[in-house]
């Protein structure tokens, strides 16, 4: 039975372009479809998560990261009684706007971009499903319900702008028509997404890093929760298989996450005791987070992740090639935009200045898969960039 604080569908905002309602989907079954169907979503299967996409077949992408996070995010959600299909479309929304390269290439691209605005791969989501997803013949965009847009932009908390953190651009501008309520939190279904986000991650990056050998399972059995999760194992199984232990331990640990996050957003909402989906907006608060021993035991592990992941030096090897990409496609297209498809010169041609070319290169370098940006590169500098990996590629 669905909650008073979630969202129904029949209470939707609606769309920025009114629409027919389907006679067999809600209005929030509709934008799920539409994020599926869209070419955003197709290209995540070529776009980093940690490991560059041509490393392995067996590490994750943004896609599977994606279907990870929307599978975390409907069990959730359906366990507090929200609008699970909701919390599914800003699940597999959340990570559209991430440029090829994962964080890396949003970092240079962000360098590249400060002089026209910045980039930001959350509002970059925002103008994908409201302008640069071009299929339909009455709107830019996906049209959205207000509900999933607001999802989207918001799902990690209040946009509020500040003297040294302003709105980014791109949220900021579709804003203007279209108010998402920027300084509000956004639904208990979109904090949902965003906590099922940083679940999928933090246990899926912790299965990558193993079959990487950038750390071993003695390291891990030694961090908070996880020693309690080998012990467990070691305990119901003893002698297991070296595999199947570490596969009984992390199935352990990301069962603990998600168990928590489900009592932790149960006693707040007791005691907040939202009777509507705006109560949880205004509630100045947010209502789905990890308890503050848990959160305090994740940020080892995030920091031990990040020393000896996200910086080992054979990842850092591969950073520094793919950096260099992004860093010489952008004022090639800059120089010379006969150089963009089609379809992006004819933008380019209605562009009034500067700033509004170098939007354009951006949305266009952001949009690529990590394959295409290095066959680009490749193409039009004759040079393949990166070294062969020595991530092992096996079983």
């Amino acid at each position: 039975m669905a909650a008073n604080f979630a969202c129904h569908p029949n209470q939707s905002r609606g769309r920025l372009v009114a629409e027919d309602a389907s006679a067999h989907r809600s209005c929030f079954q509709r934008d799920r479809d539409r994020i599926i169907h869209a070419s955003a979503f197709r290209r995540l299967k070529h776009k980093t998560q940690v490991f560059v996409e041509h490393e392995g077949d067996f590490f994750r992408t943004r896609l599977t990261h994606t279907i990870e996070v929307a599978q975390v995010a409907r069990t959730i959600s359906a366990h507090l009684g929200l609008n699970d299909d909701l919390t599914e479309a800003v699940a597999l929304a959340h990570d559209f706007g991430h440029t090829p390269f994962g964080h890396t290439g949003e970092d240079a691209l962000a360098d590249l971009m400060a002089p026209y605005g910045g980039f930001d791969h959350n509002a970059q989501a925002i103008r994908i499903v409201t302008l640069l997803e071009r299929h339909y013949a009455e709107f830019d965009g996906l049209n959205l319900t207000w509900e999933t847009l607001e999802g989207i932009a918001k799902h990690n908390g209040p946009v509020i702008s500040a003297p040294d953190a302003p709105v980014p651009w791109a949220l900021s501008d579709y804003n203007t028509i279209h108010d998402l309520e920027l300084h509000t939190h956004a639904s208990a279904e979109a904090q949902v997404a965003a906590l099922s986000d940083d679940i999928a991650y933090n246990n899926h990056d912790l299965h990558d890093g193993l079959r990487a050998e950038l750390f071993s399972t003695d390291e891990l059995a030694r961090l908070p929760i996880l020693d309690e999760c080998f012990s467990q194992v070691d305990h119901k199984y003893p002698g297991l298989n070296y595999y199947r232990r570490r596969h009984e331990a992390l199935r352990r640990f990301f069962g603990v996450l998600v168990e928590d996050v489900i009592a932790n957003a149960e006693a707040t909402l007791r005691e907040v005791d939202p009777q509507t989906a705006e109560d949880v907006r205004a509630a100045g608060r947010p209502m789905v987070y990890f308890s503050d021993a848990l959160w305090a035991d994740l940020k080892v592990i995030r920091q031990f992740l990040f020393t000896r992941m996200y910086r080992a030096p054979e990842v850092m090897v591969v950073r520094e090639a793919v950096t260099e990409v992004v860093r010489e496609l952008f004022p090639m297209f800059m120089a010379n935009t006969d150089l963009l498809p089609k379809q992006w010169r004819k933008d380019v041609s209605s562009a009034g200045n500067s700033v509004q070319i170098a939007r354009i290169v951006s949305d266009y370098i952001s949009g690529m898969t990590d394959r295409f940006a290095l066959m680009e590169y490749e193409r039009l500098t004759g040079r393949a960039v990166l070294p062969e990996t020595q991530l092992p590629r096996g079983m």
